[in-house]
């Protein structure tokens, strides 16, 4: 294998994630469970491989999936990266997944001589396109440092916050707050809405005030034209993050009733058939247990990611 690197995942947020390591020159092998997604990397400059065992070769193989038991599956499961007579040295994963279920898998990747690295992130493909990911990673200092150079070309910032699985409460509590925070500003912006406020009016003053975020800065345009078609994050991942949660709660004797209640709230969405959408369409469906049937505001809003405003527009 000529490429140093390798990456598993080609999701919305892996196949961002692996462009920016292209673009940083690095040489990077791709393997995906729909071989077209990998194969869209090809014109980056990425080498496309058959099997996850290809990629064994690489120094480093980053891992970019949806759960716990997907990861495991592309790590031990027939034809797993590590089944081979052949392994990578060390295994960086940016999935979302449990402080227990990443304990376990460490233990097993040491158990076969590969070194293991947590590194989630925080923000969406949009941001991760932009270059703007946060990159937090747990584990051993002197893979950190060996691996800095490839987690800073992911994004504007890499850190490291401990050993073992700190990384993975440290996502955990980062994706807990996103769905309280996507609540409440959902909840006021109804609020001001109902109450006459234009919406897109109404969400530049947070944008501006001291309780704006680049969160709410790129959840803007979507909340604005009701977008939901525009999929960053699905009701059901983000249910997912939250029960993460409320388990690490329950297990370090943490009460959480703003999160428990968010919780109950993304568990509607879900019940309600919403899984191929956006998230964000909280916002619709807090507008009309309101009696307040939204529509969608035409005009030009900044994602303060430094898209065009003016291809944010809701299409006709």
């Amino acid at each position: 294998m000529a490429n140093p690197l390798g990456w598993i995942g080609l999701g919305r947020m892996g196949e961002a994630m692996a462009r920016r390591l292209l673009a940083a020159g690095y040489g990077v092998s791709v393997w995906n469970r729909t071989r077209a997604k990998a194969e869209a990397l090809a014109s980056y400059g990425a080498e496309v491989v058959d099997r996850k065992t290809d990629l064994a070769g690489c120094a480093c193989v980053f891992t970019m999936v949806s759960t716990t038991d997907d990861l495991k599956e592309v790590l031990f499961a027939e034809g797993g990266l590590v089944t081979g007579a052949k392994k990578p040295r060390l295994v960086v994963d940016s999935s979302s997944i449990s402080q227990e279920g990443s304990a376990e898998i460490r233990a097993r990747l040491e158990d076969l001589g590969v070194a293991y690295l947590c590194a989630p992130v925080s923000g969406n493909a949009k941001v991760a396109k932009a270059g703007k990911l946060l990159i937090v990673a747990s584990g051993p200092k002197a893979l950190y440092d060996e691996a800095e150079p490839w987690l800073r070309a992911l994004g504007r910032k890499a850190l490291w916050v401990g050993e073992g699985e700190l990384a993975r409460i440290w996502k955990i509590a980062h994706n807990t707050m996103f769905g309280v925070v996507i609540q409440n500003l959902c909840e006021i912006t109804v609020l001001a809405e109902k109450a006459g406020i234009p919406r897109h009016v109404f969400l530049e003053s947070i944008n501006d005030s001291v309780l704006g975020s680049m969160y709410t800065r790129y959840k803007t345009p979507v909340l604005t034209h009701l977008s939901f078609d525009q999929v960053t994050f699905t009701p059901r991942l983000l249910l997912k993050d939250m029960d993460l949660g409320m388990g690490a709660a329950r297990a370090h004797g943490v009460a959480m009733p703003a999160a428990a209640a968010t919780r109950e709230s993304i568990a509607r969405l879900v019940g309600r058939g919403h899984e191929q959408v956006d998230f964000a369409i909280l916002l619709q469906e807090l507008a009309r247990d309101a009696g307040l049937e939204l529509r969608p505001e035409d005009v030009p809003v900044d994602d303060g990611l430094g898209t065009d405003p003016a291809t944010l527009r809701k299409p006709e």
